[in-house]
């Protein structure tokens, strides 16, 4: 059996795109407010 199709399982896609892909500090500066839920 597959992971996605046992009971209580979770699949995440993620896809990083233009300044996301290309620069570091910004994808982890982006992820981690997302993460904290900060604004």
């Amino acid at each position: 059996m597959r992971g996605v199709e046992k009971q209580n399982s979770e699949l995440f896609t993620s896809c990083m795109l233009g300044a996301f892909k290309e620069n570091m500090v910004t994808r982890s500066e982006f992820l981690d407010l997302i993460r904290t839920g900060s604004t």
